[in-house]
């Protein structure tokens, strides 16, 4: 029988489900092991019922009008319910942003070397974001920084797409790029 726990001694959460003495509700609608409705029993009734068939009684919908409980062998549903975890986690692609940051009176060939970078990442399949960072007077001449912005634009244009188009955020300017979809 699978015993309730908020927390173990390793401090590692316990699972949170309702199960067996954890379940405070008067009356439950009772399912059995097989998916039939065995009816409206008090908490004791649906605990004996369960502990009678040598299996566990867990809480699957606590907000009913009438708590609905199942009869289950609980360590079998933990064990499948984090398979299944495991599995969604395996094949969840994460996305990484890569960023750069340039300057608005950046070299050509400063400027050649951050571009084939980002084409490297792109081709990975990761987004890239530019960063240019105003300092001092630079503020004031905004449009040479949007220049070498639409440049790099320019630049990647083949493979990436614009995710986010250049703006301004307090002095810095940012543009994303996304890979192109194949």
């Amino acid at each position: 029988m699978a015993k309730y726990r908020r927390s173990s001694s390793n401090g590692r959460k316990g699972p949170e489900d309702l199960v067996n003495e954890a379940i405070r509700f008067r009356e439950v609608l009772v399912i059995g092991p097989d998916g039939e409705q065995l009816g409206t029993m008090t908490r004791r009734e649906a605990l004996d019922k369960a502990y009678d068939m040598n299996l566990d009684l867990l809480c699957v919908a606590p907000n009913a009008k009438v708590p609905v409980c199942k009869t289950l062998d609980y360590g079998k549903y933990h064990f499948e319910a984090q398979k299944k975890a495991r599995e969604a986690k395996k094949n969840q692609h994460v996305t990484e942003v890569k960023a750069l940051r340039v300057s608005p009176v950046i070299d050509q060939h400063d400027f050649d070397t951050k571009l084939e970078r980002s084409r490297a990442w792109i081709e990975d399949g990761q987004k890239v974001r530019i960063d240019m960072k105003f300092r001092g007077r630079m503020i004031t001449r905004q449009e040479v920084g949007r220049e070498i912005m639409h440049k790099f634009m320019d630049g990647i244009s083949d493979i990436a797409n614009v995710e986010k188009a250049p703006s301004m955020e307090g002095n810095t300017m940012s543009v994303v790029f996304a890979p192109k979809k194949k």
